[in-house]
């Protein structure tokens, strides 16, 4: 039984004495609190140990899964120069669609690696509701095994990869078991309570930081010491990736408890064809309709919820994969350079989810991630306008400000929605609205940056960045 913080008070108020009780006997004041009553507080406030075995689960999980990034350009020119197959059929595609939209003939191989990304959202919008569902009847944690089982899997296939086509089921296989993310959500959802739940979902915030930071860095120090002219040079950072992989199965196995009770469990499991498309059908997905026995206005808030989580990301992340380019083409910035420019970003996140957000009270929650995607607006208008690079790092700064309050406070606004045994799968759709968001939005984005040039592509973006923001301050929780 959860008590919020004026019941507690409430509690170790200190009785009046009784008529038989001496009347020299002074009551205590009413705003002392009793040793037990403090000590409740203190237990009600405190992050859940669970929370903790999440946090380092999905960073060793973040570890691997960016170790990759920096790679990606070199891999990409491994299969141009040994797969005339699969590679030299997409590659054609994707430099069709580079003329379509006018991208320099050197930026054919990002729009490559942004297809493959896409294609790794993708995978992801169609794997997380289902994921979170199938945890709400058979439990967290196999679910989480068998995400963490097909993940390591992933690995062991890219690092024996000679052609592009096993790389390609590599991704595959990697972006079907991605709904370890939204486990991770319910799990922490399962073990906290309104009072420390966003500082439990400010650890997932601090996890991707932290991976974001490091798994980039352990990549480029692979890319810098491989071999590159040798057959399989990248063996060893995918077998470096695997041994993570398995690292995290091992901890899972060890140290995670099964937070989601037999007796508060779904009663049945996604038993026909017509339930199974309410997880993956795009319609039924904005209406949630895979969460049923809620209230009309909780139905009304969490669709809210889902179509500015959508439109945010959405954007965001079309702007967020263009800014490369962006510091390319414009700036002359290197690789290292915008290393730089993206580890500045990651440690600023990083301190403000640590010692902000993971702080706020429930009720600025809300507040905190109306903040954060007004913030946003002005981050890309001033990246769009940049003519030099303090200005383009001022733009970046405000970005990150805005990217470390948004995505976890409206993650622990949505938490909030149904029952025990539908936490995996609210939180399942929550995160599938978000990938199908980050699969479109950096093609859309892509397209406009070429077409109309990356000033109007910014500012367009960032104004419509209004429409979420409205959505959420006027939203009636």
């Amino acid at each position: 039984m959860t008590y919020n913080l004026d019941e507690l008070k409430k509690r170790s108020v200190v009785s009046a004495p009784s008529h038989n009780i001496a009347s020299s006997q002074k009551p205590a004041p009413k705003h002392e609190k009793g040793p037990e009553s403090s000590k409740n507080i203190t237990e009600i406030t405190r992050t859940h140990g669970t929370a903790y075995v999440i946090f380092f689960s999905l960073l060793l999980d973040l570890l691997a899964f960016t170790m990759i990034l920096p790679l990606l350009p070199s891999l990409l020119e491994y299969y141009r120069k040994n797969d005339n197959q699969l590679y030299g059929y997409l590659a054609d595609s994707i430099k069709q669609f580079q003329v379509w939209i006018g991208a320099p003939e050197r930026f054919t191989s990002v729009l490559f690696g942004g297809a493959l990304g896409s294609m790794f959202s993708f995978l992801q919008f169609l794997s997380s509701p289902i994921v979170g569902a199938l945890s709400d009847y058979y439990g967290r944690k196999p679910l989480m095994l068998l995400c963490a089982t097909g993940i390591a899997v992933s690995y062991g296939i890219w690092a024996y990869s000679e052609s592009f086509l096993l790389f390609v089921i590599a991704r595959f296989v990697g972006g079907i078991s991605k709904g370890n993310v939204s486990l991770c959500m319910a799990v922490i959802t399962d073990v906290s309570n309104q009072q420390n739940r966003g500082k439990a979902m400010a650890l997932v915030g601090i996890a991707f930081s932290l991976g974001f930071i490091a798994g980039p860095m352990i990549g480029a120090l692979f890319s810098r010491l491989s071999d590159k002219t040798s057959a399989l040079w990248f063996f060893a950072p995918a077998m470096f990736a695997m041994l993570l992989a398995v690292a995290d199965i091992l901890f899972l196995v060890l140290c995670l408890k099964e937070t989601l009770p037999k007796e508060k469990r779904s009663t049945r499991i996604i038993n026909s064809l017509s339930h199974a498309i309410d997880h993956i059908s795009i319609r039924a997905l904005f209406r949630f309709s895979a969460v049923e026995n809620l209230s009309q206005k909780d139905v009304r808030s969490l669709r809210s919820l889902g179509v500015t989580y959508f439109l945010y990301l959405f954007l965001y992340s079309g702007l967020e994969f263009t800014v490369t380019f962006l510091m390319y083409h414009k700036f002359g910035y290197t690789s290292i350079d915008q290393a730089k420019v993206f580890l500045t970003t990651g440690v600023l996140m990083a301190l403000l989810q640590g010692s902000v957000v993971r702080r706020l009270p429930d009720r600025l929650v809300k507040t905190s991630a109306v903040f954060g995607l007004y913030l946003i607006i002005p981050a890309f208008i001033i990246v769009g306008l940049a003519e030099s690079s303090p200005m383009l790092y001022l733009g970046m700064i405000l970005f990150a400000i805005s990217t470390a309050f948004v995505v976890t406070c409206m993650t622990t606004i949505t938490s909030k929605y149904g029952d025990f045994h539908q936490k995996g799968t609210v939180l399942g759709v929550f995160r599938s609205l978000g990938a199908l968001a980050r699969a479109v939005g950096p093609i859309v984005a892509s397209v406009a940056f070429w077409g109309v040039g990356a000033r109007i592509t910014y500012i367009a973006g960032g104004l419509l960045l209004l429409w979420p923001a409205l959505m959420l301050q006027y939203l009636k929780l």
